[in-house]
């Protein structure tokens, strides 16, 4: 039987693009809130998962539910304001 570690190169070879470029890192800064947003999100409906969402569970559902289209709305607003002004110019 082979070691795993044997086959690494194989399997997983290391290369130095592994880690993210400045670009890559600028789009996740940017997209962020609503990375956070969709997190918030998801631990609401995880706390109602195993019994019957109350009243305060159906609201933190709800706003967390609005954050995210908050969030939304203004990457896409940022996003289609970058490109109007490039065009723009």
């Amino acid at each position: 039987m082979k070691p795993i570690a044997a086959l690494q190169n194989l399997v997983t070879p290391w290369s130095d693009g592994l880690e993210p470029t400045d670009a890559e890192l600028d789009a996740i800064e940017v997209e962020l809130p609503l990375i956070l947003a969709e997190r918030d999100l998801l631990d609401a409906q995880i706390m109602t998962l195993d019994r019957t969402p109350s009243e305060v569970d159906a609201r933190r559902i709800r706003r967390a539910d609005n954050r995210v289209l908050a969030a939304r709305r203004d990457l896409a607003n940022r996003t289609a304001g970058s490109t109007a002004s490039g065009d723009a110019a």
